[in-house]
């Protein structure tokens, strides 16, 4: 189960949704230290990134030592994508992802995303000029299409296919969907049907049970996972190896849990500075912790704290709590189910 997108051959096409507000740097490094096919980038708005001139911390990151990456950028003037591409490109991008699938207002008020879909001869520009401008492959992510009155994601592709896209990610859900019910797997087979390069199916996608379901339902060439790696950047890893082997291994253990959310953190703190870094760090430790025993009251007690110490110090007792537990005979886990996570959902989740 291998595919080549343009002159990259990725052996085991299982990847890394671009999420804004959590596929970082930081994170991304956690999860292609335990294996990935490929990671993609926070979603970048072209203009925003042009028009900023000083550098920030997610338009200006330096992509080679991640190579591969693609990088996901997001507007609606094919000259200003063409110019960020290219910008990308010389920071060590390896490939360029073109978004036609975030359905979040801000940026579908702004014509981009999802909103594109409902402009395919914009959305064909878009994309050519971003091919003719960089030398690496373009790539594009989109939805069913904007409503269940209009799917169109096949056509799209096709055009996309003519254009000199080299694969396609298709979220099995239409823009007014949302976040909302299933994603539709099933539908994502006439997108396949449509096109001769790889298509790799998106949305709902938690782990290598979902991951086998969505790929034997759509027919796709590889799956992408979102919201599943959330405080589990194993779990890319656990989906290569079932699609492997037929089985996968169990989650680390409580040190290695302990000591990767410590890196985690400390790292963030680096890569952001130390106000940001803490409010950034939040959602990224709730994540972690959830399922897990008194997970709840540590999560309350975190969102309060401003201090990056008092916060190493309770995760440190934390962890040290359940330690205890385990050595008394205890469960380390909450035995019902994971509480829901709420304002740390990021808007833009896969």
């Amino acid at each position: 189960m291998s595919l080549d997108i343009g002159p990259i051959k990725i052996d085991d096409p299982v990847f890394l949704a671009p999420m804004s507000g959590v596929t970082d740097q930081p994170f991304r490094k956690l999860v292609k230290r335990y294996g990935a096919g490929l990671v993609f980038s926070e979603m970048i708005a072209s203009r925003l990134m042009l028009q900023q001139g000083a550098p920030s911390f997610k338009s200006n990151t330096d992509y080679r030592e991640e190579c591969p990456i693609a990088v996901q950028l997001a507007g609606c003037e094919p000259d200003v994508m063409a110019e960020a591409a290219k910008i990308n490109v010389g920071r060590g991008a390896a490939i360029i992802d073109i978004n036609f699938g975030c359905p979040v207002k801000k940026i579908v008020n702004s014509y981009a995303g999802s909103a594109l879909m409902r402009d395919e001869m914009l959305a064909a520009k878009i994309m050519e000029h971003t091919v003719k401008a960089v030398d690496v492959p373009v790539t594009v992510k989109m939805r069913l299409g904007w409503n269940e009155q209009s799917i169109n994601a096949p056509r799209l592709a096709r055009i996309a296919q003519d254009i000199g896209i080299r694969m396609i990610t298709v979220h099995g859900r239409t823009r007014n969907q949302m976040y909302k019910g299933q994603a539709d797997w099933d539908a994502v087979s006439a997108v396949k049907k449509a096109v001769n390069i790889p298509v790799i199916v998106n949305g709902d996608i938690l782990g290598p049970a979902e991951a086998l379901r969505a790929r034997e339902a759509s027919g796709a060439d590889g799956v992408m996972i979102g919201r599943g790696a959330y405080g589990k950047p194993w779990v890319i890893r656990q989906t290569m190896d079932y699609f492997r082997q037929g089985y996968t291994d169990t989650n680390p253990a409580l040190p290695e849990i302990a000591a990767l959310v410590q890196e985690h953190y400390e790292d963030m703190l680096h890569h952001y500075g130390r106000h940001l870094g803490v409010s950034i760090a939040r959602k990224h430790l709730s994540w972690y912790c959830s399922g897990l025993h008194g997970a709840n009251q540590l999560r309350r007690d975190i969102n309060k704290e401003q201090d990056p110490a008092t916060v190493r110090q309770m995760m440190e007792s934390y962890f040290s709590q359940l330690q205890e537990r385990v050595a008394n005979g205890q469960s380390w886990r909450e035995q019902s189910s994971p509480p829901d996570l709420g304002k740390n959902e990021p808007q833009n989740a896969e």
